[in-house]
């Protein structure tokens, strides 16, 4: 349970830092460090090699390269409008739909009900001060996560350690070069941005996913789902402790509703049904 949480926070955080490089490098540039020095990192730890590889393990990990690039850059962008708690819960539904999708019970209509529930409450049609732009993004986010989940297990399968990731990391810096440059100018060559980008790096990919890993050799995949559904509330928490970022008591019951519902949807999927024992 501490390393699942201790990942949630170790994300969440790093979130809440790079925010404060927006206003010096936006969003893209913000992604671009990031991401750039993840790859950097991985790259020396894995030294991925490309011969032997199929066309097909090499294509799926070029797509989990844009799914991430397009997954940090929507939701860094939503970050720039909306608060963290409220854009990690939005982001959440790409996870809850894949969960719900590869379950077959019928108790999936109420989580479905609870997250939709969720959604609806904190829409810009019900709670009108909340940024149509930004929601739109997180909910982007989310279907380029859930893109991510699927073309992670078919990179695990085809890639050994990190490899895969690694390479797709190197796609997704790639891609991200031209808003990022733009975006970011001169400032990405200022030490103290890039020293807090390679924050941002750690505390957002290194940490979290070696963590993670650990996790997931002591815990059932149940358990680490259930855990894992934490992270819109631990999001809310360190956006109010690290942004000043308040919640209305609307909001505040919408993110308790998706974390119910994900902790649901991702324990049965964990489960066998019936059917598949």
């Amino acid at each position: 349970m501490t390393l699942v949480m201790g990942a949630i926070a170790s994300v969440q955080i790093g979130a809440a830092i790079a925010t404060t490089l927006f206003d010096e490098l936006g969003p893209a540039g913000t992604v671009l460090v990031r991401t750039g020095f993840a790859a950097v990192a991985l790259l020396l730890l894995w030294r991925p090699t490309l011969r032997g590889r199929s066309r097909r393990a090499l294509l799926d990990a070029m797509l989990f390269g844009l799914a991430l690039a397009g997954m940090n850059l929507s939701f860094y962008a939503a970050l720039d409008r909306i608060p963290l708690g409220i854009a990690v819960t939005f982001e959440f539904t790409g996870p809850f739909l894949v969960a719900v999708a590869g379950s077959r019970r019928a108790s999936d209509l109420l989580w479905v009900a609870l997250a939709a529930g969720g959604i609806v409450l904190l829409s810009p049609g019900i709670h009108g001060s909340l940024d149509t732009t930004g929601t739109l993004l997180a909910l982007l986010a989310g279907a380029f996560w859930a893109t991510y989940i699927v073309l992670a297990v078919r990179v695990g399968r085809a890639f050994s350690g990190g490899q895969g990731l690694t390479l797709a990391m190197i796609v997704a810096t790639v891609v991200l070069l031209p808003t990022g440059i733009v975006a970011g100018g001169g400032e990405l060559g200022d030490p103290g941005l890039l020293a807090a980008g390679l924050a941002v790096a750690l505390l957002s990919s290194a940490i979290p996913y070696s963590l993670e890993l650990e996790a997931l050799r002591r815990l059932p995949k149940g358990t680490f789902g259930v855990l894992m559904s934490l992270e819109p509330a631990v999001a809310a928490l360190v956006g109010l402790i690290a942004l000043g970022q308040d919640l209305s008591a609307n909001e505040v019951i919408a993110i308790a509703l998706v974390v119910a519902a994900s902790a649901g949807a991702l324990s049965a999927a964990a489960t066998p049904s019936p059917v598949e024992a």
